[in-house]
């Protein structure tokens, strides 16, 4: 089951979800005693880390600025689960290195988290296609004179 997608991808999918997409199935995994007993290795902890990004045009790295973050690591079956979300939700981070540990253990649960993944995916997605439609009106052609 961890193929379908990869660990990058599933930590930063799980770093988009909404504590709502989050939490009720943290609770359900947690209460149904398939996660066994989770150990909080790193308990979750609000910090900042620096934004690094690329100018699209020269493509130099530039640090923007700092962004706070709250961060967890739990272990769950023998393996390792990580979380890193921009804010301070402790609660939504220790859910999601959670369900990330549960999808790194193979669990049953982890067609669940990919589920999951793949919902918060195309969410993302029709976020992004609805902002795209929204500035493209604002979009210039230029055109180069000979």
């Amino acid at each position: 089951m961890n193929d379908l997608i990869s660990r990058e991808e599933r930590a930063g999918l799980l770093a988009a979800a909404t504590p709502a997409e989050l939490l009720p199935l943290a609770e359900r995994l947690l209460q149904s005693g398939e996660l066994g007993e989770p150990t909080v290795l790193h308990r979750p902890e609000v910090g900042m880390v620096m934004l690094t990004v690329r100018e699209p045009v020269a493509e130099e790295r530039f640090h923007l600025g700092e962004v706070l973050v709250t961060s967890c690591t739990v272990e769950v079956a023998g393996a390792a689960g990580w979380c890193m979300r921009g804010g301070d939700d402790r609660v939504a981070a220790l859910a999601a290195a959670l369900l990330d540990a549960a999808a790194e253990a193979g669990l049953p649960s982890a067609g669940d988290v990919h589920a999951l993944c793949a919902a918060v995916a195309e969410r993302r997605a029709r976020e992004d296609a609805a902002e795209w439609a929204e500035v493209s009106m604002t979009r210039v052609a230029f055109e180069e004179l000979t």
